[in-house]
């Protein structure tokens, strides 16, 4: 089961965190896993390059946490408001995404304990 929980703050979304593993597949051949990886790496890409953002990220494979964070989809931290609704609209886009999943989850076949929880907490930025 993974879960990820989204960091949100005065209601702009700034970051995320993974654990855990989907279980839709075998632990290295896990299509599930590979898509939520791929897209977490897009985020990172597109800030740092696309809108030349701050981003940081941690990947623990000991436990499989993998933690993002983008001090530049907030007020507090970049002056450019294109490049914080940009940088929040991705982290905010991922959260959609995974709750459509989540709603129509009749499209996958998840068994057992296999799959994924979507959260939110908000937490100032750190």
């Amino acid at each position: 089961m993974t879960t990820i929980t989204f960091f949100r703050s005065d209601g702009i979304f700034y970051g995320f965190e993974e654990k855990g593993h989907v279980g839709f597949g075998e632990y290295g051949d896990d299509p599930f896993c590979a898509m939520l990886s791929s897209i977490t790496m897009y985020i990172v890409d597109a800030v740092e390059e696309v809108y030349q953002g701050k981003i940081f990220y941690d990947i623990n494979a000991e436990d499989t946490t993998i933690t993002v964070r983008s001090p530049s989809a907030l007020p507090a931290f970049e002056a450019d408001e294109r490049v914080r609704y940009a940088v929040s609209g991705l982290f905010l886009t991922y959260y959609h995404m995974l709750e459509d999943m989540l709603l129509h989850d009749d499209m996958y076949e998840f068994t057992g304990d296999a799959g994924f929880t979507v959260k939110v907490e908000d937490r100032e930025y750190a």
